[in-house]
């Protein structure tokens, strides 16, 4: 497939170039001849005025005119010494064969249109028709029109030398055209090449891509489209390698997640089978806080690949921020309480409504505050506040706890994630919570962001569009 790229790239090139350099040798030679024939009759027409001119000033009249042009026409041109350049022909020699004016090349009339020298279509003694006779060129003599020079359409014949200017100009249009070509090849095999090769290494890649080998990086050469299109697949290579780490630590994830509250059923379950313990409320309270744990697990997996898919349904309708804040903050009061962490809800005057799906954001804020209640210390602070911004509004979760690591803080909202490195989940949290804000609040239309200061605290703003 490649060869065939490069084939025809070279081709194609080479199908331009000899298309192009063929245009212009033709049309090079077609203007080089015409206006080379332009000048030999122009030169022609002024060498026989010139030699007419002189006829009548030294004989008074055009009597014997044809015999002296016959006589010019029959005698041979002058031949230069061995090893000399002939010499250039008087003007009265005009007429003699190989010189710059054949004996048929003009007619002349004289004075009353009569003609007196005849070539082409003109007779001698025929007389010319004055509407004729005005397209020819006077002859003057003393100020007086003696007779007129008439074009009779014959081009006048070469001379050596011309002969060998034009057979040299087409000699040198040819090798122009050749070289012309064999610089295309050139300039097309090199430019194919250079073209196809990042096609190469990007077909070697993907290859390699296909075969299990996500990370793959090819060199961007160049900053046109080529370089684009390689720097994008340097991007969407770095991207599937990294979401399929993220799929495995996942998968990880959800098996170790799964695997605890399993267990501890499995462990109660057998127990209980063989005795070993009693039937009492706590047991079957705490095989029951680990059944609610597994099936929160579940549920929130569920809604994150509802929400990947964009099957997620919301149900929209205007809901002021404020309410929102105050649902959520009464939520967590007592557990807020229990932790001595005091709650606020704050919000600007005249904040406008958001068109929002109010159980879903009201879980978006719900995670947040969890998330900021387990980080943040006893004697702490949580507010919430509401605040527009340009077409949006913002809602704001802020503590003054723990705080994030900077390396961390780009992490937060991958799933499964935590800065504890020991991966200790909480009691009835499944890791899951803000990968869930965020999509929940991407699915809006909405963007979350968060800032932190390590050992300052952590803020989280949602902005969402106004209603």
């Amino acid at each position: 497939m490649t060869r065939s790229l490069v084939f025809k790239l070279v081709l194609a090139f080479l199908v331009v170039s000899v298309t192009g350099a063929v245009l212009t040798a033709v049309f090079a030679r077609w203007a080089t001849f015409r206006e080379f024939d332009r000048l030999v009759l122009e030169q022609a027409q002024n060498n026989f005025l010139a030699s007419a001119t002189a006829y009548y000033q030294t004989n008074g009249s055009w009597r014997g005119v044809r015999e002296y042009f016959h006589r010019l026409a029959a005698a041979p041109a002058p031949q230069p010494p061995p090893g000399q350049q002939p010499p250039l022909p008087p003007p009265e020699d005009i007429n003699r064969p190989g010189q710059q004016l054949g004996a048929y090349v003009f007619a002349l009339a004289d004075r009353d249109g009569y003609v007196v020298l005849p070539a082409g279509p003109y007779r001698l003694g025929h007389r010319i028709p004055s509407g004729e006779l005005a397209q020819g060129v006077e002859i003057e003599v003393d100020g007086q029109v003696v007779g007129t020079a008439l074009v009779t359409g014959e081009p006048p014949p070469l001379a050596q030398r011309e002969v060998q200017y034009l057979a040299r100009t087409n000699r040198a249009s040819l090798y122009a055209a050749l070289a012309a070509i064999l610089i295309a090849l050139f300039l097309g095999v090199f430019l194919a090449r250079r073209l196809t090769r990042p096609v190469c290494e990007l077909t070697t890649a993907t290859r390699a891509m296909a075969r299990g080998e996500l990370e793959q990086q090819v060199p961007v050469r160049s900053q046109d489209e080529l370089g684009e299109l390689a720097a994008s697949f340097n991007q969407m290579s770095a991207d599937l390698a990294r979401a399929n780490d993220l799929r495995r630590q996942m998968t990880a994830d959800i098996a170790h997640d799964l695997r605890t509250p399993l267990s501890v059923i499995k462990g109660y379950a057998e127990g209980l089978r063989d005795g070993v313990l009693q039937a009492t409320p706590d047991t079957f309270q705490t095989v029951y806080q680990e059944a609610e744990h597994l099936s929160r697990l579940v549920e929130d997996l569920r809604t994150l690949s509802l929400a990947d898919a964009g099957e997620l349904t919301l149900i929209r309708q205007p809901v002021h921020p404020r309410e929102l804040l105050e649902r959520t903050a009464t939520a967590h009061l007592l557990r807020a309480q229990q932790l001595e962490i005091d709650l606020q809800v704050t919000a600007e005057a005249k904040v406008p409504a958001v068109n929002v799906d109010p159980e879903r954001v009201a879980q978006v804020l719900g995670n947040l505050v969890s998330n900021a209640l387990r980080y943040t210390p006893a004697g702490g602070q949580i507010s919430l506040a509401a605040a527009r911004r340009g077409n949006n509004v913002q809602l704001i979760v802020q503590d003054n706890g723990v705080g994030i690591a900077p390396d961390k803080l780009g992490r937060v909202f991958d799933r499964f994630y935590r800065g504890d490195e020991a991966r200790q989940t909480p009691e009835g949290e499944s890791g899951l919570g803000l990968a869930i804000a965020k999509s929940l609040v991407e699915l809006h239309g909405g963007t979350i962001s968060v800032e932190s200061i390590l050992g300052k605290g952590t803020t989280f703003r949602i902005a969402l569009p106004l209603a």
